[in-house]
């Protein structure tokens, strides 16, 4: 691997309301330290990585930045507001980039045990073939229904996961927020891959797993401590 400076880019800005809690997703305890804190300390470990931002929610900035300041990695870690939707928080978290750094990969922190294995798997796939995403082939077979019933069945062989990180050049991302900026979608991105692919930028898998899979209900949550207790 060369000495190009990577980064991460994290979006914690969303409220996690199907969890059904006050606190924001990202803040719940899990194994006796907030979800966000996994995936953020993972990054900050590796010396490949030189930044990390944190884009969170406006009303919950201070506490983010009381729980940070005595982290050992904290030389590092930057925190800005996140926006109205996922794609602006990133958009946000690209901006806040120092100039020396080339890639930056975008990772939900409520997929809390990403291992640094997948992640230089990605930092890998950025050098060799350009914008990558992180995605794990479905196990179950896929039904296209409309109206209660079934229209089609998609090639399971077909279909993959989509998880994070997702990656690209800093250079890239920025050209494609100015041109949304210039020219808004016209549909909302629900992540990276789906904005790099409307213009046209190949995305290339790296395979995923189980233990990247993400919190979103109060029972993801549940098999998450358990896995932990293991």
């Amino acid at each position: 691997m060369t000495s190009a400076k990577f980064a991460a880019v994290l979006p914690a800005g969303g409220l996690g309301k199907r969890m059904g809690s006050s606190l924001p997703k990202q803040l719940i305890d899990l194994g006796g330290k907030p979800v966000y804190r996994y995936s953020l300390e993972t990054f900050a470990q590796m010396p490949q990585i030189a930044e990390v931002v944190l884009a969170v929610p406006a009303d919950w900035k201070s506490h983010f930045e009381e729980d940070l300041k005595v982290s050992p990695f904290a030389d590092k870690i930057q925190i800005v507001v996140g926006g109205k939707e996922r794609w602006q928080s990133v958009q946000n978290g690209i901006a806040a980039l120092s100039s020396n750094v080339k890639f930056a990969l975008v990772h939900d922190v409520a997929r809390p045990l990403l291992s640094q294995e997948l992640i230089l798997q990605v930092m890998e796939t950025l050098e060799k073939k350009g914008a990558c995403l992180v995605a794990r082939p479905s196990v179950d077979t896929v039904k296209v229904v409309k109206d209660g019933k079934v229209e089609c069945t998609i090639p399971r062989e077909k279909i993959y996961l989509a998880q994070t990180p997702q990656a690209a050049s800093v250079k890239l991302f920025r050209e494609l927020y100015a041109k949304i900026e210039a020219e808004p979608l016209a549909f909302l991105p629900t992540d990276e891959a789906s904005i790099l692919e409307h213009f046209g930028v190949p995305v290339h898998i790296v395979p995923g797993d189980t233990l990247n899979d993400k919190i979103t209900t109060p029972a993801d949550l549940e098999r998450f401590r358990a896995m932990l207790e293991k």
